[in-house]
């Protein structure tokens, strides 16, 4: 991956968030990225970029509790995420 800027890397990663293709799993990864993407540390980021490798009908799973978190997913991100309100 070529040297990004950190505010690249966070504009990139609010665009990921945004556009997953499902409009449930958009809102909820799209609205919390655009709160909270500015504040996250860089292993915040490393993790969210991760969680966003991940299909987003398990990610939305996940959050809402219907399926079991894969151990490489139960990040404190997830967890964020989980507790998560998007405002609709």
């Amino acid at each position: 991956m070529d040297a990004l800027t950190p505010e690249i890397r966070r504009k990139r990663l609010i665009y990921r968030a945004n556009y997953r293709g499902f409009k449930e799993a958009d809102i909820i990864l799209g609205g919390f990225a655009k709160r909270y993407v500015e504040t996250m540390t860089d292993r915040d980021v490393m993790m969210f970029e991760e969680l966003l490798t991940a299909k987003d009908h398990d990610i939305y799973d996940w959050i809402l509790g219907k399926k079991a978190v894969p151990a490489n997913f139960d990040t404190p991100i997830l967890k964020r995420l989980q507790a998560y309100t998007p405002e609709i």
